[in-house]
């Protein structure tokens, strides 16, 4: 399964701003942290927020920070919420398909398998997952280190 870019810059944003442990965060800092254009992580940034990710603060020194902790943070949700369509093939729509094999196609099912694997692993990892090791993950994005990173 390949995943979209918009929710590959999803998954980024949280993990840049689960770094910073609560500080906010500016979105052309994770733009520039990723060399992403900022104006394509505007609009994730706002999506985010929209889905309850992402708390916004407003203003000349504002900026975004976690709504919650990563640990609560479901990848697979995520994935869920920023991929359009996740159907691997065209035949997983039925309504959608001109296979003429369809009713009978093995291949299907073993691509639906597939995909449930997938996701069903994403659901065991959440954003806390993703921010190890934390020092080198700063380090590799330019971030000073947090409270949380000294140890790690």
């Amino acid at each position: 399964m390949k995943l979209t870019a918009y929710t590959d810059y999803a998954l980024r944003v949280l993990m840049h701003v689960a770094l910073k442990d609560g500080e906010l965060v500016r979105v052309a800092d994770v733009a520039k942290s990723f060399d992403i254009s900022r104006n394509h992580l505007t609009k994730v940034v706002h999506n985010l927020g929209a889905r309850g990710y992402l708390s916004t603060v407003q203003g000349r020194n504002g900026g975004i920070r976690l709504a919650c902790v990563a640990a609560e943070i479901n990848v697979g949700q995520v994935v869920r919420d920023f991929e359009p369509d996740s159907a691997l093939v065209e035949c997983f729509d039925s309504a959608l398909s001109g296979c003429r094999i369809q009713t009978v196609c093995v291949l299907k099912q073993v691509l639906k398998d597939a995909e449930s694997a997938f996701m069903r692993h994403l659901n065991q990892v959440t954003l806390a997952d993703l921010v190890q090791p934390r020092r080198r993950l700063q380090n590799l994005l330019g971030l000073p280190a947090t409270r949380s990173a000294q140890g790690a």
